[in-house]
């Protein structure tokens, strides 16, 4: 009998419609990216980028890779090195929560931190000068075109057939945007007038996730083009929303799931009989540590 091995558990999440959040005749569908083996939507691109490098002879079992992070893609690339048998070093500001940091480790990977004011900018740099002087091999989240090629291939078409092709809207939280340049590529291609929102950070809030790119680190695989508006959340609005999916939901997130929500709720409130779906990008439980769960949130 061919047994299925951990990466064939990757992809195929639950699309699941919330109860008591509600906005009138709009049905708001929630992608929970958490139930992937290794936490978050961001195994989709991992296990993408390592397996279609491998086909090109780019890199081999037993090779270095280096890689800048925050958290998610740190923790699905040590993931997917595990598997197919990689070093993994990974380069992340000091501030990620102590779980991301223990669960990358916990794959066997190692982490290089840089401070909190340098940031992931500082990370990148820190990435290509290692790169540059030979002591890995790179991956690149934020220019290599595989990482939204594996939204165009999974999360596109689960969103397309989860929802009978009956999906109007489709919000994502921007990273490295590998999410919504595929998905987009994918739906629109199936219905151009399906909505592509973005979200991004207002100015001074760190929300864990979303990013708001200087020019000179915006991430190449990018393309303005295939976003159709692009709404800035706050860190307060973010964090509410995240604890609204906890309590009224029953969905345990993160902070960038939160901002989801919100910016789903912002759309349902201009539109009716919508099927507005968003992004559960990970787990709450890895950041538990930060007391953003803390009783005297609530």
């Amino acid at each position: 009998m061919d047994y299925p091995t951990i990466e064939s558990t990757i992809g195929h999440t639950p699309l699941v419609r919330l109860k008591h959040i509600q906005v009138g005749s709009n049905t708001l569908l929630a992608k929970l990216e958490g139930n992937n083996p290794a936490g978050s939507v961001k195994d989709r691109p991992a296990l993408s980028m390592l397996t279609h490098a491998e086909a090109r002879g780019e890199i081999a079992p037993g090779d270095t890779l280096i890689e800048a992070t925050s958290g998610n893609t740190g923790i699905a690339l040590a993931m997917a090195a595990a598997i197919r048998g990689y070093n993994m070093i990974l380069i992340m500001p000091d501030s990620a929560s102590s779980e991301r940091k223990q669960a990358m480790a916990a794959y066997g990977a190692r982490l290089i931190e840089v401070t909190r004011d340098q940031g992931m900018e500082g990370a990148r740099d820190m990435a290509d000068a290692m790169i540059a002087r030979g002591e890995g091999k790179p991956l690149n989240q934020f220019a290599n075109h595989d990482n939204p090629l594996a939204h165009f291939e999974t999360t596109g078409p689960e969103l397309w057939a989860q929802t009978g092709g009956n999906i109007t809207h489709f919000v994502s939280s921007m990273g490295t945007t590998g999410t919504i340049m595929g998905v987009s590529r994918y739906l629109k291609s199936k219905n151009e007038a399906i909505q592509i929102v973005g979200l991004q950070p207002e100015d001074g809030a760190s929300i864990a996730g979303i990013r708001r790119w200087p020019e000179a680190y915006r991430p190449s695989i990018f393309e303005q083009a295939r976003v159709d508006r692009i709404l800035d959340i706050g860190q307060q609005e973010a964090e509410e929303h995240m604890r609204r999916l906890a309590r009224e939901e029953g969905i345990l997130a993160g902070v960038s799931s939160g901002g989801a929500l919100a910016g789903a709720l912002r759309i349902a409130r201009e539109v009716d009989n919508a099927v507005i779906a968003f992004i559960v990008c990970d787990r709450g439980d890895r950041y538990l540590s930060t007391g953003l769960y803390a009783p005297e949130q609530h």
